[in-house]
């Protein structure tokens, strides 16, 4: 098969108990024929709306032939690279497509003005844009968008040349996109976001980079048949037992690649399950680990591993551990997932098609460009850190490693740390070091979030999901900014309002936010790593 999955200790006896239920409501066929029923009379308007990546790879087929085409053209015109502006599913998709297959491709999911002048200035006359989003409206694409547009103007190359577009029809993006003579792929409006891998969101940007999309659609196709019967095999009733429904139950979500061909992988699946599943207090979090993490030896009770390997083997339920073990392509891997996450929605009884705390962060967001109020003025300074944070964590707190442990001293048996960082991680990559760092200290799980990447994945959970986690904001004081054409605020501008609009949010919410500042990003790492020590 194109997908195995092999199940241990709770996962296991959460899939024997769990299964047979799912079967006897026709769960598997329900999804496959679009039942809006399966989550409930209060979800079912917008479920009728949002299960269109059931029929995906059949729908997105004749996109194989436009996209390999269109690709032609493009090098005929000397473009040589790809670049994508896209946040959330429609740049997370591409990425591990593309990652997997090994081609390149620039994925611009970012605000911080020096990573958005890094792929401005990385071979602009050789570079095709693909911008990507449902409504057509989100910040950051059409910040993207418009800097790129300038760009290309300012060396004489006519945008319409090298951008090309996909949004829903109908989106103020289409309009506006069609008008400029731009090339538009329209995607399926009955797909959501995260569900979107293998619509124009996904195809589009990995196929124009050089990736063979109808080997991918046909990944995807050989386990469907397997997907819609209701079976005890089947491996999507399987996986949502397995992650939803443990008892007591476990609610993060530990994923490990070991082994497996598929680069970037648990990326994907963290915005997948924490968005679709975050909500009304409850939800799954995914937390992605590499293979040395602390918090697989800690024996965390809340603590549930996947690990994504080569080979799960051909046996169901394995005799000894505590894990559920995947393997599979990656087209399988997408689909399987998908259904899965939304098993475990009818099993966690929440609606995995919405995300109703993602647009409080854009409200404050936009509230705060508006305004453009002056800086919070710093707590205190220490060695080039400014410290900020909400009055329990700050406290009466003089330095960084007082206001950090201040912070952890709010964690709960049963929470997490959220670490955020609003930064460019093409030249600060060395600071996701500091999730095991934090792992090590707080003994509980700790996830990492580039911003505002992260907004549009475990954003989701962080406010609509348990009350548990305490949050550690980093931003960093950039060293050029970057003006966006038509706007009245910066790139600059524009990442600090989105930091602050979200640590207000969550403020709001009674979650413990510490926010550290780097005036001198890469000396001030260093300080941060100490005081962590």
């Amino acid at each position: 098969m194109s997908f195995r999955i092999s199940v241990s200790g709770a996962a296991a006896d959460a899939v024997r108990a769990t299964v047979p239920t799912l079967i006897t409501d026709l769960v598997a066929s329900g999804i496959t024929a679009q039942d809006p029923a399966l989550w409930g009379q209060a979800v079912e308007a917008e479920a009728a709306l949002r299960l269109g990546w059931t029929e995906s790879v059949t729908v997105s087929r004749p996109l194989v032939a436009e996209i390999v085409e269109l690709r032609a053209a493009l090098q005929a015109r000397g473009v040589t690279q790809i670049a994508l502006a896209g946040m959330g599913g429609s740049s997370l998709a591409p990425e591990v497509i593309t990652r997997t297959a090994g081609v390149d491709l620039t994925v611009l999911d970012a605000t911080d003005p020096g990573q958005v002048l890094s792929a401005l200035n990385d071979n602009l006359a050789g570079t095709a844009l693909v911008v990507s989003s449902k409504s057509g409206s989100t910040v950051e694409t059409d910040s993207q968008r418009r800097v790129f547009e300038r760009a290309y103007r300012d060396i004489g190359i006519d945008p319409a040349e090298r951008i090309i577009v996909v949004t829903d029809p109908g989106s103020p993006l289409e309009a506006s996109a069609r008008e400029a003579g731009y090339r538009v792929f329209n995607a399926d409006p009955t797909v959501g976001g995260r569900y979107s891998a293998l619509t124009a969101f996904g195809l589009v940007p990995s196929g124009l980079a050089g990736v063979d999309i109808g080997a991918l659609l046909d990944e995807a196709e050989s386990i469907s048949p397997a997907l819609a019967v209701d079976s005890p095999e089947n491996p999507g009733l399987v996986l949502g037992a397995a992650i939803a429904a443990a008892s007591p139950r476990r609610d993060k979500l530990a994923i490990v690649s070991d082994g497996t061909h598929i680069v970037g992988f648990a990326d994907w699946v963290e915005q997948l399950i924490a968005e679709s599943t975050g909500k009304l207090g409850t939800g799954i979090l995914p937390v992605v680990l590499e293979l040395d993490a602390p918090e697989l030896t800690e024996a965390l009770p809340d603590l549930q591993l996947v690990r994504v390997v080569a080979d799960a083997g051909t046996e169901l339920f394995a005799e000894t551990g505590d894990e559920i073990r995947v393997s599979g392509t990656l087209g399988a891997q997408f689909l399987v997932w998908e259904y899965a996450t939304v098993v475990a929605g009818r099993l966690l009884g929440i609606n995995p098609f919405d995300q109703p705390d993602v647009e409080s962060a854009k409200i404050a967001t936009r509230g705060l460009l508006d305004a453009r109020p002056a800086p919070e003025p710093a707590a205190f300074i220490a060695d080039g850190i400014e410290v900020r944070g909400t009055p329990h964590v700050i406290g009466a707190a003089s330095d960084l490693a007082s206001a950090i442990d201040a912070l952890l001293e709010e964690l709960g048996p049963d929470g997490y740390v959220a670490v955020q960082a609003y930064v460019d991680r093409l030249a600060l990559p060395e600071l996701a070091e500091i999730r095991n760092k934090l792992a090590v200290l707080a003994k509980r799980p700790v996830t990492f979030g580039w911003g505002p990447r992260f907004l549009h994945s475990t954003g989701q959970f962080h406010k609509g999901g348990p009350a548990t986690a305490v949050y550690l904001q980093i931003l960093a004081t950039p060293a050029e900014d970057l003006e966006i054409p038509e706007r009245p605020f910066t790139f600059g501008e524009l990442i600090q309002a989105q930091a602050s609009g979200d640590a207000s949010v969550l403020a709001e919410h009674g979650r413990p936010v510490l926010t550290l500042t780097l005036t001198q990003p890469k000396q001030n790492i260093s300080t941060l790593f100490r005081a962590l020590a």
